[in-house]
């Protein structure tokens, strides 16, 4: 594992998840799925996410996005809230909601509706 990597992962994903739902994470992670946890920060958070040349409201946009296709909803939840935390809007999500509808039906739309005014509740915005 790149440890500088990590690091600018571990603070990418705490911007955005949240500090107290990364350390969660991490704390409950055991042998057999700590790795997993370090190689996804230092991946997904710090070389996928660890520039800045696509900007944290964006690459939220786009995750919600490629997440909400492949219909996976616990993670498309996880990811609400972070775009939310990085300034993505009420009307700028039900806008990708309106374009996973387009291209993944209906039916993956209103889960993504759903889970949205779950997050969006939670959040005193809806």
């Amino acid at each position: 594992m790149d440890q500088t990597r990590f690091d600018i992962g571990l603070q990418r994903r705490k911007a955005t998840l949240g500090a107290e739902y990364v350390e969660k994470n991490l704390a409950s992670a055991d042998d057999f799925t700590m790795p997993f946890q370090k190689e996804m920060t230092a991946w997904c958070w710090g070389f996928g996410g660890g520039d800045d040349t696509i900007n944290a409201k964006t690459r939220s946009m786009m995750n919600l996005t490629m997440i909400g296709a492949l219909g996976k909803m616990a993670e498309w939840e996880t990811h609400c809230r972070g775009a939310l935390n990085n300034g993505v809007s009420k009307d700028e999500i039900r806008s990708i909601v309106h374009v996973i509808g387009i291209y993944c039906g209906v039916p993956q739309a209103l889960e993504c509706f759903r889970v949205a005014r779950k997050v969006l509740t939670e959040a005193n915005l809806i």
